[in-house]
């Protein structure tokens, strides 16, 4: 049995087969392709050429896509939507998409807010107004809507009247409708919650897209036998079903799985990965083994949301990055970068221009391409050049502490290449074997979680009692979602004081996570 692990980055599509004892049977790297499809085709038909394996013998294929950040951030393929907001008369002095930019608002096809909500401890703000929630989903299906998202104040403490609405939605525009549920995305902040909601509910055209694509790209290669899972951003693996309902999950999943490609392929559960790309860097933590997870609102596109997401620093630094030198001998390494053309543009490879991995080969650290072609860039230059990516990257090394000990850093991406062995910050520097394609291995060996997050109330019923409640609920989410319960653990436990609230009142979040069935 073998599974399938690809991951599409912006310069390499890079893909992966994995055994039944998870060790990597082949790996290529395929250049990325204006049409992300033919990438992946390539980078599928190249791994299976490669490793020469009986295709009805691989059972699970695993995809990381970046389509769905691509649409948020270029504006493209998204769909027009409709926006209820649970929440008069309390939250009518800001309006859906307030602070959107104009080019992305345009999703938008209406937006109405009616009566209904909750206050911060669960009592009813207003009766839910069915009658203007009705009128408004009749209004959408006239003009064409088929995804609507819908939120109402504090849904994350009682979320009866979301709920409500999205039954109602389905009866008056149709079963097909997309809704998407604010409480089911995000977490305590409306404004912010909403963002999410929108964006999942615009998404769904895409994730249609990249789902069909995926499923016939394996048909058209005989794969016939393989089930077929999404990567989602907490490092975890999701359904197809689970990633069209939800395809706002899969945004930034290409740093979690190279984290927990980096955490399998060097052993350790608790370091610090960089992930060198052909035109970004990214930084994340492993914690127990999993991404740690982002503790603040984050901007997608210029959109403000709360939904779950790794914390991930992201630089303009790749194997393809531009280094220039000006008349005052003063040197710079990106942020711009060559791309996927860098087997083209790089002086190694008979390109006139200077990037970072032409310094590498300059220096002796890497073989790649033709070194005699770098031998005319200046020693002090290249010198001057390294210093710079060093700095780069131990800033960043520093950012991602939480405190002033140096921690172990594990390099993965192919163009971790350009990075010297040691690093102010750093208490050892990790490569291991197979680094250059961790995230399609991350992907291959993923596992599948179930997360359980509620607000309790500890004078009502025991904190310990309460947690092994929670942890019996996380668990059984990750059953429902494919895992094999006698390898389900809890890997995360969140109890916090929520101090505005009355009585006892803490916010608990469980993860558990176990083995995929096969």
């Amino acid at each position: 049995m073998y599974k399938l692990g690809i991951d599409v980055g912006g310069t390499n599509t890079d893909a992966v087969l994995v055994d039944e004892n998870l060790n990597v049977v082949a790996e290529i790297k395929h250049p990325t392709s204006e049409d992300i499809y033919e990438g992946i085709l390539g980078a599928l038909r190249s791994v299976l050429e490669t490793s020469g394996v009986d295709r009805s013998e691989i059972r699970q294929a695993m995809l990381g896509t970046t389509q769905c950040t691509n649409a948020i951030v270029e504006r493209k393929n998204l769909a027009p939507i409709g926006i209820l907001r649970i929440g008069a008369p309390a939250t009518l002095s800001i309006q859906p998409m307030v602070d959107w930019a104009d080019d992305i608002r345009e999703i938008a096809t209406g937006s109405v807010i009616v009566g209904g909500g909750s206050e911060y401890d669960g009592k009813e703000l207003a009766p839910f107004d069915r009658d203007a929630a009705s009128a408004f989903f009749k209004e959408m299906k006239e003009k064409g809507v088929r995804s609507i998202a819908i939120s109402s104040v504090f849904s994350t403490v009682r979320s009866d009247h979301e709920l409500a609405a999205a039954k109602l939605c389905k009866e008056v525009m149709g079963p097909d409708v997309h809704v998407s549920v604010s409480s089911e995305i995000g977490s305590m902040g409306l404004i912010e919650r909403e963002n999410a909601t929108i964006l999942n509910a615009a998404l769904w055209q895409v994730a249609e897209r990249f789902t069909e694509g995926f499923a016939k790209s394996l048909k058209d290669e005989g794969i016939n036998n393989a089930d077929i899972y999404l990567s989602q951003n907490d490092g975890t693996l999701m359904t197809v079903e689970y990633a069209r309902k939800y395809p706002i999950l899969t945004v930034a999943c290409g740093p979690t799985n190279s984290i927990r490609g980096a955490s399998y392929l060097s052993s350790i559960g608790d370091a610090i990965v960089i992930d060198v790309g052909g035109t970004t860097t990214d930084l994340g933590v492993i914690q127990n083994g999993f991404p740690r997870e982002s503790g603040v609102a984050v901007t997608i596109g210029g959109v403000r949301t709360n939904f779950r997401m790794p914390d991930v620093i992201s630089i303009g630094l790749g194997g393809g990055s531009i280094v220039r030198c000006d008349e005052n001998g003063d040197v710079t390494v990106g942020p711009d970068s060559v791309g996927y053309m860098i087997t083209e543009k790089a002086i190694v490879f008979g390109g006139d221009v200077m990037t970072a991995t032409d310094i590498a080969v300059r220096l002796g650290m890497a073989d790649i391409g033709d070194s005699a072609l770098v031998e005319n860039i200046p020693l002090q230059l290249a010198e001057k050049a390294m210093d710079e990516i060093r700095i780069l990257v131990e800033d960043s090394i520093d950012a991602m502490k939480l405190s002033n000990d140096d921690s172990d850093v594990v390099l993965v991406g192919g163009g971790s290449v350009i990075l010297p062995d040691e690093l102010e910050g750093a208490s050892k520097v990790i490569k291991p074997d197979h680094f250059g394609c961790a995230n399609a291995i991350g992907s291959a060996v993923s596992k599948v979680s179930g997360t359980y997050e509620q607000l309790i109330n500890y004078d009502e019923i025991p904190r310990e009692q309460a947690l092994e409640q929670a942890k019996a609920e996380a668990v059984k989410l990750a059953v429902e979602s494919g895992a094999i319960e006698d390898t389900v653990e809890i890997i995360e436990v969140e109890d916090v004081p929520l101090a505005y609230y009355a009585g006892n009142t803490n916010r608990v979040k469980i993860k558990a996570a176990g083995d995929l069935k096969v």
